[in-house]
C-alpha cells in the first residue's frame, strides 16, 4: 500500500524556495514565502505577490486549482493545504518586475515547525570512526538496516540563529549532514519510489554536546540531553530536478564543508552516502504514516564533526565567539553564531 490515494510523483521543476523577510523588518514580523529566481539565489520573487498578479491578469485561475485560492503564506501552511512543494511552480509564470534582493533578507527554516526529526546514520566512514573510538567493528546490523533516532522538532533555528551548548556541557559539536523534506502522505513506500516522497533538500547541522551524549550512551537509550537542544536547517529548500545532473551512487556528487570561524575543518561528499534517501524513507514509513513536512536527517558526513577531527586543526570543542558555517553544493550556506548559554 505504498502512497497516500492523493500522493502522485512531482514533476520536474527546479526551484529553491524560503521563508524570507527584510532585514529592517520589525521583530515578529511575518515570514514570506520565495522562490530564488537566479541559480545563485540573489534574487527572489515573494510568492504571493506572484498570486495575486497572476489571478488578477485571469480570475479563472482561482476557480480551477487551490492555489490561487488562498494567500500565499508559509511552506507549511501550502503542505497542510494537500498540496506539493512543486506546485509552486505554476507562481514562477508571473511577470512581477520586482523582486526582492537577498542582501537585504534574513532567511528562515525552509520548514518552520516540521511534525517530527528523524536522523540517520548513513555515511559509513562516520559511522566506522565512531565504532573505532570503542575499538569495535562496525556491527553487522549497520549494513542491513537504515538506523535512525527522532530529534526535538521544538528547537528548529534557522541561518543566522545563535546556538549554545545545553546546560552542564562543555563539549558542543556541529554535525555537517543534509536533511529532505517528505511533502507527501505517505506509508509503507519502497526503497526504489522513495525518493518520489521527497520535495526538496537542505542543510542540517545537528548539533551535539559530546560530553552530555558520551554520559546518557552508557545506558544505552537515547540520545536525550546530548542532542534536543537545537537543530538548525536552511538557508533554502532545493527541488530534487536542481540536482538531477549530479546523481551519482546513493546520493548526489556535490561537496559538503564545514568551517569555523572561516577555517575549513571537515570535507565531504554526499555521494559516498551508504544509504539513499529512498531507503531512508522505506525504513521511516514502515507500518507508520510519514507526513507533509517530516523531515529526514542523513547523518554526518565523513569528518563532519569534531568528535571525528578537532585534533587535527582545532584541537577543542566550539566556544562562544565562534562561527559554523556548513555548506552543500547548490544548496547553500547554513552558517550560526555559537554564543554564551543565557542565565535564567
Amino acid at each position: 500500500m505504498a502512497p497516500h490515494p492523493r500522493w502522485r510523483a512531482p514533476r520536474l521543476t527546479p526551484m529553491k524556495i524560503a521563508h524570507v523577510r527584510e532585514r529592517t523588518a520589525p521583530a515578529g514580523a511575518p515570514w514570506r514565502l520565495a522562490a530564488a529566481l537566479d541559480a545563485g539565489g540573489t534574487r527572489w520573487l515573494d510568492l504571493e505577490d506572484a498570486r495575486r498578479t497572476l489571478v488578477a491578469a485571469d480570475p479563472g485561475r482561482a476557480h480551477n486549482s487551490g492555489l490561487f485560492r488562498q494567500p500565499i503564506t508559509t511552506l507549511d501552511a501550502h503542505l497542510a493545504a494537500g498540496m506539493r512543494v512543486d506546485a509552486l511552480a505554476d507562481l514562477l509564470e508571473a511577470d512581477v518586475e520586482e523582486h526582492m534582493d537577498a542582501s537585504v533578507l534574513h532567511f528562515g527554516p525552509p520548514i518552520l515547525a516540521p511534525p517530527s526529526l528523524r536522523d540517520f546514520y548513513a555515511f559509513e566512514r562516520h559511522v566506522g570512526t565512531m565504532w573505532k573510538r570503542r575499538d569495535m567493528e562496525i556491527p553487522d546490523a549497520w549494513y542491513r538496516l537504515p538506523i535512525f533516532y527522532f530529534s526535538n522538532v521544538s528547537e528548529i533555528r534557522g541561518p543566522g540563529d545563535p546556538v549554545h551548548a545545553p546546560r552542564g556541557s562543555q563539549e558542543l559539536d556541529y554535525e555537517l549532514e543534509v536533511a529532505a523534506l517528505i511533502d507527501t502522505p505517505v506509508r509503507d513506500l519502497d526503497a526504489a519510489r522513495g525518493e518520489e516522497a521527497i520535495g526538496g533538500y537542505t542543510i542540517l547541522n545537528d548539533w551535539s554536546a559530546r560530553d552530555l551524549q558520551r554520559d546518557e550512551s552508557t545506558v544505552r537509550l537515547g540520545p536525550a540531553k546530548g542532542k534536543d537542544f537545537a537543530s538548525s536547517i536552511g538557508p533554502w529548500l532545493v527541488t530534487p530536478d536542481e540536482l538531477a545532473d549530479a546523481r551519482r551512487e546513493k546520493g548526489y556528487d556535490l561537496a559538503m564543508t564545514a568551517t569555523v570561524n572561516d577555517t575549513e575543518l571537515s570535507r565531504g561528499r554526499w555521494s559516498s552516502a551508504h544509504f539513499s534517501f529512498g531507503e531512508m524513507v522505506e525504513r521511516a514509513s514502515a507500518d507508520v504514516r510519514l507526513r507533509p513536512g517530516d523531515l529526514l536527517g542523513s547523518g554526518t558526513v565523513g569528518t563532519g564533526c569534531l568528535l571525528e577531527i578537532r585534533d587535527e586543526i582545532l584541537k577543542r570543542y566550539l566556544e562562544p565567539g565562534d562561527t559554523v558555517t556548513l555548506e552543500i553544493e547548490r544548496l547553500g550556506e547554513l552558517t550560526a553564531p555559537v554564543v554564551q548559554r543565557p542565565t535564567a
